[in-house]
């Protein structure tokens, strides 16, 4: 069975790659929630928008070919590159992949949980009062 490996599951709070195996002919966003990395998809995975959209470093060639809606609506994700795709739309294949995910995606994810949002928010917040404060007894 094919791995899934995301580079960055939790943006930059993430404490190093995630992997997970999955079944030939998942999606690489089937593979994101079932681990619990952050690839947004505020269309649910409908093909409607570009908040799932990610980098594929390693096993691109593996996956199908890109279809025109998909290129169409990679026209409104940001940062585009050659190894971009929507990960609704990336049906994993036999190969190991590699998968980066794009800023533009873990924003996606964090307004869709807006709770995880405003832990986080909160947990910044802390920190920082406790700089402050070290700084200020320091």
């Amino acid at each position: 069975m094919p791995r899934v490996r995301f580079l960055n599951p939790h943006g930059l709070k993430s404490t190093g790659p995630l992997e997970i195996e999955v079944k030939r002919g998942e999606s690489i966003l089937e593979a994101a929630e079932e681990c619990h990395a952050r690839v947004g998809h505020a269309c649910g995975g409908n093909l409607a928008c570009s908040t799932c959209h990610v980098w594929v470093h390693e096993g691109i060639d593996s996956l199908p070919e890109v279809h025109d809606k998909e290129n169409d609506i990679m026209d409104k994700a940001f940062d585009v590159r050659p190894e971009s795709r929507l990960a609704c739309q990336a049906k994993i294949g036999d190969q190991d992949l590699v998968i980066e995910i794009t800023q533009e995606s873990l924003q996606a994810w964090l307004d869709e949980n807006p709770d995880e949002r405003k832990r986080e928010a909160a947990e910044a917040q802390a920190r920082r009062a406790a700089a402050a404060a070290t700084a200020a007894n320091g």
